[in-house]
């Protein structure tokens, strides 16, 4: 049997993309803006009874992956700082700094 009324109004009435820019929000750990890719990156890993995220660029949270084990990352928790005085992340981050928001590479693989 047919409706009456559409489930749904007339596409008309939903706002376009154009009208709603979105603001971009910062990189947890670069401060860059992040782009079109955001990943919600749990600070103190799920495994170790993290439940806060952050938004971070999948090529920093990929380099904390492979700088840090979960537990110097449930040490680190939500302190930037203290992830930024590992040299290898600090270089990381002074070389992506000039880099286009949505940038990606490939990362090296865990250094233990």
């Amino acid at each position: 049997m047919a409706r009456k009324h559409p489930k749904h109004g007339p596409y008309e009435d939903l706002p376009s993309e154009e009208e709603t820019p979105e603001a971009a929000v910062p990189c947890w750990l670069c401060s860059r803006p992040t782009g079109k890719t955001i990943v919600w990156h749990h600070p103190v890993p799920k495994s170790r009874g993290g439940r806060d995220v952050v938004p971070m660029h999948p090529i920093c949270q990929q380099t904390l992956i492979a700088n840090f084990t979960n537990s110097e990352l449930q040490r680190h928790a939500t302190d930037v700082e203290a992830l930024l005085a590992n040299p290898n992340v600090r270089k990381f981050v002074d070389w992506v700094a000039k880099k286009d928001p949505d940038f990606t590479a490939t990362i090296t693989k865990k250094q233990r």
